[in-house]
């Protein structure tokens, strides 16, 4: 199987995938949930038929209802997203509601104040700075031994690379869930992205690992060579972890409650993309890197 010699069909179709990501972020970005801008989330459950637009319109008449949204969630529940409320606003509007509509029960009730806000953003930033770093640093280190022709700090940089990738391509598609089913960027949203980056990073290192052990059996073998048996050796293993887990995820979010579907969806996407870039992406990388130093050597 002649991975690496397919290298700019791999290439263009991760072209494709991040011009696409990169085009709905400029266009339609992220909704931030109450995490990352502040505000109070109600959601509740009516003993009547009911639905988002009636309770909307239920609440229309709050001096505090400019700039709410409502969605359904389950059947008859509704989660209430709006700016700050005190718990006096938050018991006249269950009692317009109640008043209106019918009995209700509180399922969950979030109150996030903008200086937390801040505060969660600035370190979600952090977390995902400080983790991409640390895993080009263990990489480089763990591969220090790797034989020549090789570099361990070009594992690392490619390895970041393949995850740059992941993580855009990511962030992208929950931009277009964003638009067409209202995810928002919460601190689960954050979660998924660090799972992502971690499930990337092994499923990238089980592809380096047999690329090190090969070079070090067959010396005498182009690296180009030695890159496309270890993918090819790999690549069974690689995706039946992928499809366990894929499987696994689309079962919970068929089956899963509304409030961790956004995360789920997060996962899902993550992992699938996480694995086309361990196989197509990350080890092509390093092949053409060393292709090029070696082209530079023979000038």
């Amino acid at each position: 199987m002649n991975i690496t010699g397919k290298k700019t069909i791999w290439f263009l179709i991760s072209t494709i995938l991040l011009i696409v990501s990169i085009i709905s972020l400029s266009i339609w970005g992220l909704k931030y949930g109450i995490d990352y801008k502040g505000g109070t989330l109600l959601e509740l459950s009516f003993s009547k038929d009911t639905n988002a637009q009636l309770v909307k319109d239920s609440l229309n008449s709050l001096d505090f209802s400019k700039g709410m949204s409502v969605q359904d969630t389950e059947s008859n529940a509704v989660l209430i997203r709006t700016s700050v409320l005190t718990q006096e606003q938050i018991n006249q509007l269950k009692s317009v509601l109640n008043e209106k509509i019918g009995e209700s029960k509180e399922i969950r009730l979030e109150t996030v104040g903008p200086t937390v806000s801040k505060d969660l953003t600035k370190k979600a930033i952090i977390a995902v700075v400080l983790a991409s770093l640390a895993i080009v640093v263990y990489i480089a280190w763990a591969f220090r031994t790797v034989p020549k022709p090789a570099n361990s700090w070009r594992f690392g940089i490619c390895a970041i690379l393949a995850l740059i990738h992941d993580i855009v391509i990511t962030i992208g598609a929950y931009s277009l869930f964003g638009h067409f089913f209202g995810y928002e960027v919460d601190s689960l949203f954050i979660t998924a992205l660090l799972t992502v980056m971690g499930f990337s990073v092994h499923d990238t290192i089980v592809v380096f690992d047999r690329i090190r052990e090969n070079l070090r059996k067959y010396p005498s073998k182009d690296f180009e060579v030695n890159a496309n048996d270890s993918i090819t050796q790999t690549l069974v293993r690689s995706l039946n972890t992928s499809l366990t887990l894929i499987i696994v995820l689309l079962s919970l979010i068929i089956l899963g409650g509304s409030s961790i579907k956004h995360f789920i969806a997060t996962l899902l996407v993550g992992v699938t993309v996480g694995t086309y870039s361990s196989i197509f992406n990350a080890s092509l990388l390093l092949v053409v890197w060393q292709n090029s130093i070696n082209r530079r050597k023979l000038a």
